[in-house]
């Protein structure tokens, strides 16, 4: 490839932003992932099993789920609805990306492993003034994935010696990034109609019926009220 040539320089551009724009998450979710790999190595989990586990699942919220309620053996089918409730809101991300970014179905279908919550929410904001490249989201999948599988395991090595996180709000990290996120989409009718619907339906079914059930009723709630708030021209 032509160092000098425009598609060198776009590409080393868009690995730049990628770079930039995932950076600060990555360092909030290093406390997160020592956590995540401290409470898994509590429940009788080794660092290479914790290590495969966030390899593959490379889901924080599912992965908490599932170490909250592990037993041996392990509750399959308990664990596997649980899951499945929590990451239903991958598949709304996922349609609500796949037209801004630029890679063929197939790139879309193996890529979108990497969807996360903050990827998605730094994806769209980008899309609202240009396109989202392979190269942008590749860099920021990666990065996280990578950060996310490296200090769970060193989190499970660490055990005990980590302490409570809830002690310095450390568990709250992660929470607090995406409100930033989301508060950088605009103030349009539309968004604040549907960001605040979504989270008070959340918050009370958190509170009166619990998780994971908060996850899929905000989500839904938000869609409806997105759909309610939008233009008639919009919804036809």
């Amino acid at each position: 490839m032509d160092q000098s040539s425009p598609f060198a320089t776009n590409y080393r551009r868009e690995i730049k932003a990628g770079l930039r724009d995932i950076a600060p998450i990555v360092v909030a979710a290093v406390p997160i992932s020592l956590l995540f790999g401290a409470v898994a190595a509590a429940k009788g989990l080794t660092p290479l099993e914790v290590t495969v586990m966030s390899a593959l699942v490379f889901a924080g919220g599912a992965q908490f789920a599932a170490i909250e309620t592990w037993i041996h053996p392990a509750p399959i089918l308990t664990l596997a609805f649980a899951t499945l409730l929590i990451n239903a809101r991958h598949v709304l991300m996922g349609a609500s990306l796949s037209p801004k970014v630029q890679m063929s179905r197939v790139q879309k279908f193996l890529s979108f492993f990497f969807l996360t919550d903050e990827a998605w929410a730094l994806s769209e904001r980008r899309a609202l003034d240009r396109p989202v490249t392979g190269a942008y989201w590749a860099v920021m999948g990666v990065v996280l994935w990578a950060n996310w599988t490296a200090f769970s395991c060193v989190g499970a090595i660490l055990g005990s010696f980590l302490g409570d996180p809830e002690r310095i709000g450390a568990d709250f990290a992660f929470t607090a990034l995406f409100i930033g996120l989301v508060a950088g989409f605009g103030r349009s009718r539309v968004t604040l109609v549907t960001v605040a619907v979504s989270a008070g339906v959340a918050a009370l079914v958190h509170h009166f019926i619990g998780a994971p059930w908060h996850v899929a009723s905000g989500a839904l709630a938000g869609i409806a009220a997105a759909y309610l708030a939008a233009p008639e021209e919009a919804r036809s």
